[in-house]
């Protein structure tokens, strides 16, 4: 064989792997708000209608959790947890049928940790690749599981903050790594552990200098981090309370930061066409009233780029910290403040495009599918709008109890997880 046609096979081959990876992100649904962590499906459509007549299957679920579905192959995961977190559980379920796989009782703590009433022990949702689960309740532990037959590889007890309110934040993968965020009111840091070992590779505090200014309780947060490419490099966008960061996910490093001290910070960071967007958590002005801010950000800086890179912030007055993600496509936010407002939002210059008030409020963050964007409500209200800067709602129905999960959006099906049961509509 010629060196000519050695380089073309080689050239197929690698192309033909990484066409499969693609293809293989696009048919599962890896992550907290998907395989891309941005809240966008691949799918070309999604059902409208989710009756529990036309359901595909309805499992109801034990415990108590807040978790999003992940889904690998023909596997559905999730997590659960008895009501006072003394037992934590990783539940498999058949993408077909919906019936049982695994049900593995992961960790009994002996002392639990105390949690906040809207939030349970089991609300950091999982993240799974080919061949292994990986399961997360904060202080309480993270485990990797084969999903082939349910055994436990590693477990990790030893890492601990004081989250106050509960778990929140969810693992994310990332080349051998499984990156883990720990940010409570005595330590924060990130780790990063050896995905076939749990063993640390990198372990990163978060300065002290910005949190200084904030009160205790207002220091943890509860984000996922996000993952972008600036310049042809990685970096890895944490959100958290006192000020949103870059790391390089490969070592920790910091690479720049953006100081907007506030308390308790949860929606997670989203991006698009060379911007970081961000929520900053609860404040309080001068005249005492209450607001958060939506921050854009280029990330392409280094050091503290908060009087350089911002390119704009969005005010809201809202008298609850935000819950839910954003999301962000063709140039449009999607989002849902605390006082029920559904808002579009210009993604240049941050101006509302529209507005539109809802009867409950939505912690599930929102997912774009098929030209479409999917709400669900603690209320169990669900709402798809059409994509675009005219408010166009296309169904809205009512599920048997609360969504605060973010369903999983693939193969033209919808997953859902309600406070009872998990459903699939779809083919």
């Amino acid at each position: 064989m010629t060196a000519g046609k050695g380089r073309f096979f080689l050239s197929l081959i690698v192309s033909l792997v990484l066409l499969q990876t693609v293809l293989a992100q696009d048919n599962n649904w890896t992550h907290f708000r998907g395989s891309g962590m941005n809240g966008i499906s691949a799918s070309s459509t999604a059902p409208l209608n989710w009756d529990e007549s036309s359901s595909a299957w309805k499992t109801e679920l034990r415990g108590k959790g807040y978790s999003s579905p992940v889904v690998y192959d023909n596997q559905v995961w999730l997590t659960s947890a008895s009501a006072d977190g003394k037992e934590l559980y990783a539940i498999c379920v058949d993408y077909q049928t919906g019936k049982l796989i695994h049900d593995i009782k992961v960790f009994t703590p002996e002392t639990p940790i105390g949690k906040h009433s809207i939030n349970t022990y089991a609300s950091p949702t999982p993240c799974i690749e080919k061949g292994f689960v990986y399961v997360h309740f904060g202080s309480l532990g993270t485990a990797c599981i084969r999903t082939g037959d349910g055994t436990v590889v590693w477990t990790r007890t030893d890492l601990k903050c004081k989250h106050v309110q509960g778990p929140g934040s969810s693992p994310i993968l990332y080349k051998n790594l499984l990156i883990l965020h720990y940010e409570g009111t005595d330590v924060r840091f990130i780790t990063a552990l050896d995905k076939k070992t749990g063993q640390e590779v990198w372990r990163t505090e978060r300065p002290e200098e910005p949190y200084k200014a904030l009160p205790n309780i207002g220091t943890k947060a509860y984000v996922t981090p996000l993952i972008i490419k600036v310049k042809g490099k990685d970096q890895m966008i944490s959100n958290g309370s006192a000020a949103c960061f870059a790391y390089d996910p490969n070592t920790g490093t910091e690479i720049w930061r953006v100081i907007r001290g506030a308390e308790s910070t949860v929606p997670m960071p989203f991006y698009e066409d060379g911007i970081v967007y961000f929520y900053c958590g609860f404040m309080v002005d001068a005249e005492s009233s209450n607001f958060t801010e939506m921050i854009a950000v280029n990330p392409d800086g280094k050091g503290d780029i908060t009087a350089t890179n911002v390119l704009w912030r969005k005010r809201d007055n809202q008298t609850q910290t935000q819950m839910l993600s954003p999301v962000i496509k063709g140039g449009l936010i999607y989002t849902i403040n605390t006082r029920n407002e559904m808002q579009c939002i210009d993604a240049k210059s941050g101006a509302v495009v529209w507005q539109e008030r809802q009867r409950s409020n939505f912690n599930s963050s929102p997912v774009w599918a098929g030209g479409n964007i999917w709400f669900g409500s603690v209320k169990g209200d669900v709402i798809a709008v059409r994509a675009g800067r005219v408010y166009e709602p296309l169904a809205q129905f009512t599920m048997e109890s609360g969504i605060w999960a973010t369903p999983a959006f693939l193969r033209n099906s919808v997953i859902v997880r309600t406070e009872n049961f998990l459903y699939r509509f779809g083919r």
